[in-house]
């Protein structure tokens, strides 16, 4: 027995009364134009194949619908063919038809093209979201698909420009909206990438600001903390000084005011007992005598005194430089009286 024909398959599909195989489809109007464009596609797009099979929307609903499955060729030869699959919405014709790109590894469909989604293989041209019965039809449908990938293949990221569009009074305005909305596209992902960069160096550069700004904050925090340390300092010298010149006054019966005119000897305003004196004695007669000795340095290598007098000179210095630096020692063992 031969298979039936489409004509044949979609009648006997459309009147088909068993429940789980029973169509979607209600109304004896739908059922007719649905066999009218699909009668219509098939002769235009004789490839195509008919069929039924359940379909889940989005939200969990499942149905039982016609579909047509095929492949269409576009005016670049060296593009794969593109498979696709077209389901007849329960509604259809008010409803657009569901059209899927059929996915296959080997044949991916490019991240960025704008009306295949590249997950799912779902197609929304502007034909699809603008879709209006009675204008809109299948046999239009595909061949607005046609122009579309001929243009922007799924499988290529290399968008073509075929003659017919290159001037705007050969393109007709459904034809033009699909390139406006495809070049709009295009320029959203740049832009969204460029975005992307963009908002990357920003948050490098936020991250950069935020390391400076806790290194500042530490460092104003150091600096405050230093700035207490100094300002006890302060506070410390001068209690210090007060009590030195509570000291003064209490000790010397002159006024500070004379001391700083210069009428009293700063030595005077000290107490020194003989042993500490006689140290001060010894210490100032000790830095003398080293200064001599290096005088006597500088004129000996200057020739100014001859070597045997300098060899004495310098023998006696050294023997009173020794006295001096043995009293001082003596005295510094010694206790001191107050």
């Amino acid at each position: 027995m031969a298979p039936p024909s489409p004509k044949e398959f979609i009648e006997a599909a459309l009147v088909a009364a068993t429940t789980p195989y029973a169509l979607s489809y209600t109304d004896s109007k739908q059922k007719w134009v649905i066999l009218r464009h699909l009668l219509s596609l098939l002769q235009e797009f004789p490839g195509f194949k008919p069929s039924t099979g359940r379909f889940m929307h989005n939200d969990g609903t499942e149905v039982n619908l016609l579909r047509a499955t095929g492949c269409v060729h576009v005016a670049n030869s060296t593009t794969p063919t593109i498979p696709l699959v077209i389901w007849l919405h329960e509604n259809y014709p008010q409803k657009a038809p569901l059209v899927f790109v059929s996915l296959h590894p080997m044949t991916p469909v490019h991240r960025h093209h704008p009306f295949v989604d590249n997950t799912t293989g779902a197609t929304s041209p502007p034909y699809i979201l603008t879709w209006k019965y009675p204008p809109c039809n299948l046999s239009e449908l595909l061949r607005n698909l046609v122009q579309l990938f001929s243009i922007d293949h799924p499988f290529s990221y290399t968008l073509t420009t075929p003659a017919c569009l290159t001037h705007p009074w050969l393109v007709s305005p459904k034809e033009a909206l699909d390139r406006l909305v495809g070049m709009l596209h295009y320029d959203m992902v740049a832009l969204r990438a460029s975005t992307s960069d963009e908002i990357e160096k920003l948050s490098l550069l936020q991250e950069e600001l935020k390391r400076r700004d806790r290194f500042i904050t530490s460092m104003v925090a150091e600096l405050g903390e230093e700035r207490m340390r100094l300002e006890e300092r302060v506070k410390n010298w001068a209690e210090e000084t007060d009590r030195v010149e509570n000291w003064l006054r209490v000790n010397d019966g002159r006024s500070i005011m004379d001391l700083n005119a210069g009428d009293v000897e700063i030595e005077d305003a000290f107490e020194m007992d003989e042993t500490s004196r006689a140290r001060l004695e010894s210490s100032v007669a000790d830095l003398a005598i080293e200064e001599v000795m290096y005088k006597l340095d500088k004129a000996l290598e200057h020739e100014a005194v001859s070597f045997d007098s300098y060899i004495k000179q310098v023998r006696s210095l050294a023997r009173q430089q020794f006295f001096h630096r043995c009293n001082e020692m003596a005295s510094t063992s010694s206790p001191t009286s107050v």
